[in-house]
């Protein structure tokens, strides 16, 4: 199977056209060719099928084998795949997402080829059962809740896929590898939760880092960051445009006003092309 290797500020996967569904053996071959030391290495799998809805369809297979909702870096890169290989000549198109629905994409072309990617992300959603969390609140905000002992508060936002924000003192430098593991799996997630540590730095500016539902820590997590924004401007901390700093680079995001949707924009790159046995 051919692949291009594609990442939107390093969080990376292997891209796949050209097939009219998904390989009945998916979930195994994400576990295999997303290992870094015995496969290629990636974040996920991303495969761009042909939809009844929009121009094109995403589905993305976490470097677990579970399937993700929805992922504001990948469909960045599927927006770079499809108009730099000639799948498309326009610089407005629509993706499908499982989670999302179908989503208006806009292209910014320099030379040919893309090289900013804004995306409509729709409206947050912020209602606890729906986003999903067992609590019965709208919105889930500023939640106490407790891990080995150590109690933080969160935020609960879905953009398609469910996102748990807690603010701390020092983001870039905060232990991933111990928390974020730990809340992933909290009773209070059915379906389990990405996790936003992040410090705000000013009205306009915020770090983040990202533990990810089924991948772990990222460089950069796209529906995260719109989470983390929507986050903020509900606790008072930003305002509705910010920069949100990430380990691979910066998005921008905003929340408008008048129609109530996240807008995402930001880089996709190509690294190389391959092909892998299946």
């Amino acid at each position: 199977m051919e692949f291009t290797k594609m990442h939107g500020l390093g969080n990376d996967f292997l891209v796949f056209h050209g097939h009219e569904t998904l390989p009945d053996n998916v979930s195994e071959l994400a576990i295999d060719w997303c290992n870094r030391y015995f496969g290629v290495g990636a974040d996920g799998l991303v495969f761009i099928l042909p939809s009844e809805q929009a121009d094109f369809r995403m589905r993305i297979i976490n470097s677990d084998g579970t399937e993700a909702e929805q992922c504001g870096n990948a469909i960045r890169c599927v927006a770079k795949y499809v108009y730099d290989k000639g799948l498309t000549n326009q610089e407005h198109i629509t993706i499908e997402t499982l989670g999302a629905g179908v989503q208006q994409v806009s292209l910014s072309i320099d030379q040919g080829k893309v090289q900013t990617v804004r995306v409509d992300m729709g409206e947050p959603i912020l209602d606890g059962l729906t986003v999903p969390t067992t609590l019965n609140a709208n919105p889930v905000q500023n939640q106490p809740i407790e891990a080995d002992g150590r109690e933080f508060h969160f935020t609960a936002v879905s953009m398609g896929n469910p996102h748990c924000v807690i603010y701390v003192e020092d983001a870039p430098h905060f232990d991933l590898a111990t928390w974020g593991p730990l809340l992933e799996v909290h009773p209070y997630f059915p379906r389990k939760i990405n996790v936003e540590f992040t410090t705000i730095t000013s009205r306009d500016r915020v770090e983040m880092r990202v533990w990810e539902r089924g991948a772990g820590p990222t460089l950069a997590c796209g529906t995260g960051a719109c989470a983390t924004l929507v986050s903020s401007v509900l606790n008072g901390f930003t305002d509705r445009a910010a920069w949100v700093g990430l380990k691979g680079g910066d998005l921008y995001i905003e929340w408008d006003e008048q129609d109530n949707h996240v807008y995402m924009s930001g880089p996709a790159a190509e690294v190389y092309q391959g092909y892998i046995e299946a």
